[in-house]
């Protein structure tokens, strides 16, 4: 069957039906906290036994697709991000929104998440195999060192204040270790508290540091609304020429890298935008101007965040090798369908393959349509008063950490890491640091113990100084030292003048 052919299966009227119910279910429950594409996709994959491959695997694409954008909406407009993917969208998208600007905002977050999704689907399509074949060469010590890439962005987020940054960090570095250990088994730092026996829950801490503590700080700053004026939501979500040619280096170069970070198992979401995010900030001509509502910002992390999607399937469908969590989820709707992935899965079932990889090009289509057509419905919130708004996020908070694990002690989490997130806000401590180090945190530990012993067991030369492993070193160190190079040119000019 031609390729053509192979895109034409998309339209008919069951497959269309399908991804618009997947494309719809994905941005709603995105958008909800302690709801996500998992969420989905766990819901729908039992109701999608009875359908043909294809169908099925349409549906589910469309919701992981329009899923990891849906909690775009909620981060920007109420600094309430819907998923864990999308904490790095309040950095620049909420303040956009406090300078009412929270149109322009969705604008800037749904094209790049758009032009994000298609360049990791088209990853997808023309170079999977050969892709594929990198994830091989990532043990313990390259995982790490590429886990190191995202921590390493901590330094550039707070070195205007590295005290307050480095206390934050080191908070969210001490909360990932409460919980099992991942080598030895043994608990540690649960004060016998059997609900934070394996692990401190990501949700409940997330949600508690960015959306609950915005309820405490609405009622202590008495706002009427988020937008104070009116008349301050102004502009539109439809980009210029001149705006989309600004953003377009920050969305491309974010796309790239979320696709190729999204091709390395357990890498993630928050490797991608936080690396993606970094590297706009320190290229740009006025990086203190990121996290105070620069659209490049908020451009750079959308795109990297919606690459991922098409990145983390290239090693699951060539090579059986889950990328992410819900990659995990495509591996099983394959295996129920009777579809072994590897590189064979591309000539034996191939109609089934691209009709998945096609699904995932038109269900980013749907982000076009959710976003630039329902931007005026959802920036109303920005609109609602607060009395009114207030609650309805204190109850969404509280039944988004409830919904993660149905457990009672998490909503007393969320509340407790709501007064912690108010407090760090009041006294100037930046909680950026605090979720990226809480998030990789524990993967960074076990990757480096791992590497360790097996450089006990071995040679450290044949685990350290392999190709990727020096490319993987030289790029920490560059990450390591752009933050501070202005100044290091600075002061090696001064030297100069001096001599």
């Amino acid at each position: 069957m031609h390729i053509l052919e192979y895109f034409g299966q998309l339209f008919t009227l069951q497959n269309l039906m399908w991804l618009c119910i997947g494309a719809t279910v994905g941005v709603v429950l995105g958008a909800l906290p302690g709801m996500s594409a998992d969420t989905g996709i766990g819901i729908f994959l039992p109701l999608t036994f009875s359908l043909p491959p294809t169908t099925a695997l349409i549906c589910l694409g469309a919701i992981y697709v329009t899923g990891s954008y849906g909690g775009n909406i909620t981060a920007v407009l109420v600094n309430t991000p819907g998923t864990s993917d999308s904490l790095f969208m309040t950095l620049d998208g909420y303040p956009m929104t406090l300078k009412g600007e929270g149109l322009k905002a969705i604008g800037v977050t749904t094209i790049s998440a758009f032009v994000g999704g298609i360049v990791g689907c088209l990853a997808l399509l023309f170079i999977a195999p050969m892709l594929a074949k990198i994830a091989f060469f990532f043990g313990s010590w390259e995982l790490f060192l590429t886990v190191m890439m995202g921590i390493i962005i901590i330094i550039g987020l707070v070195k205007e204040r590295a005290l307050k940054g480095l206390m934050s960090a080191a908070l969210g570095f001490l909360c990932s270790l409460v919980g099992l250990d991942g080598l030895t088994g043994v608990t540690r730092f649960s004060f016998g508290i059997s609900a934070i026996y394996d692990e401190l829950p990501l949700l409940p801490v997330v949600l508690g540091m960015f959306a609950f503590s915005q309820v405490f700080v609405l009622i202590a700053e008495n706002r009427k609304s988020i937008v104070i004026e009116e008349e301050s939501m102004k502009g539109s979500v439809w980009l210029s020429l001149k705006e989309l040619k600004n953003l377009a280096l920050e969305t491309i170069r974010g796309s790239v890298i979320g696709t190729l970070i999204g091709i390395v198992p357990a890498a993630g979401t928050t490797v991608a935008a936080g690396l993606s995010y970094n590297l706009a900030r320190n290229s740009d001509e006025d990086p203190d101007s990121f996290g105070k509502g620069n659209p490049k910002g908020l451009a750079s992390v959308s795109a990297a965040n919606n690459g991922v999607v098409g990145g983390s399937l290239v090693p699951l469908l060539t090579l059986g090798i889950p990328g992410n969590g819900t990659s995990a989820l495509f591996l099983a709707a394959l295996m129920i369908h009777g579809l072994a992935p590897g590189t064979q899965l591309f000539t034996t079932n191939g109609k089934y393959v691209y009709g998945l990889i096609f699904g995932l090009i038109l269900a980013n289509v749907f982000i076009l349509l959710f976003g630039m057509f329902g931007a005026r419905f959802y920036a109303k919130i920005t609109k609602v008063p607060t009395s009114v708004l207030i609650p309805i996020i204190t109850v969404l908070c509280i039944l988004g950490a409830f919904s993660f694990r149905c457990l009672g002690f998490d909503m007393i989490l969320v509340l407790f890491f709501g007064i912690v997130g108010y407090f760090m806000d009041r006294l100037g401590i930046p909680l950026a640091p605090f979720v990226l180090a809480f998030v990789l945190g524990k993967s960074a530990e076990l990757n480096f113990r791992r590497a360790i012993m097996l450089m006990a067991g071995g040679s450290a030369t044949s685990v350290i100084f392999t190709p990727l492993s020096i490319l993987l070193i030289v790029i920490d160190v560059a990450m390591l030292i752009w933050p501070f190079w202005g100044s290091i040119k600075k002061l090696f000019k001064k030297k100069g003048a001096q001599a």
